[in-house]
């Protein structure tokens, strides 16, 4: 492997430069999953820094979190009662049952996806 230098003043820095996919999308469970690596296994978190891989899995943590969400706030509110029809009828009461699902189902997410190694 031949690496390259570039002088600046009195000093030769390496070329180096990372590849990153700007079509990965990067939100609030990639943010998360990157701090908690960075806080809590700070050599994995470099090893994959240093390799390349860290973006493609915060990415998939991201998509995977998306769908898992999705999938446990249907269950939750088919398993609730939280129906179209409740939210034609009385759509305060229909909030107030969706936000607590949400809230439950990012908890479950959280500790299932992102608060784990």
């Amino acid at each position: 492997m031949v690496i390259g230098y570039t002088a600046v003043g009195d000093y030769l820095l390496p070329n180096i430069a990372y590849e990153c996919d700007e079509t990965l999308h990067f939100g609030r469970y990639s943010r998360l999953r990157q701090k908690f690596l960075k806080e809590n296994h700070g050599g994995v978190y470099s090893e994959m820094l240093l390799s390349g891989s860290l973006w493609e899995h915060l990415a998939e943590v991201e998509d995977s979190c998306q769908a898992r969400l999705e999938q446990i706030v249907s269950a939750l509110a088919e398993s609730e009662g939280v129906t179209e029809s409740l939210k034609a009828s009385d759509q305060l009461e229909w909030v107030r049952k969706m936000n607590n699902i949400r809230s439950r189902a990012d908890e479950i997410v959280l500790a299932e996806l992102i608060y784990t190694l």
